[in-house]
């Protein structure tokens, strides 16, 4: 499943555990600022072969934000 392979990159690239990222975790709440924002996308974009568009990207707050966004490519 999508977020599954999305809380994976998050908790393996910045050391978060698993059962902390949830759905409705915003990007504040696991501490991604917009540079660490910027390496998940490509971490993301690399896993799913997909382009996130820096104008989706600064509309993004949550995790359940970028799991709708691969869900809809």
């Amino acid at each position: 499943m999508i977020f599954e392979r999305i809380r994976d990159l998050i908790s393996s690239q910045f050391d978060i555990s698993p059962e902390e990222i949830t759905m409705d975790s915003t990007l504040d709440d696991i501490d991604i600022d917009s540079i660490d924002a910027v390496e998940l996308a490509m971490s993301v974009e690399s896993e799913f072969a997909i382009e996130i568009p820096d104008e989706v990207l600064e509309k993004m707050k949550s995790v359940a934000d970028l799991v709708r966004f691969v869900e809809s490519c």
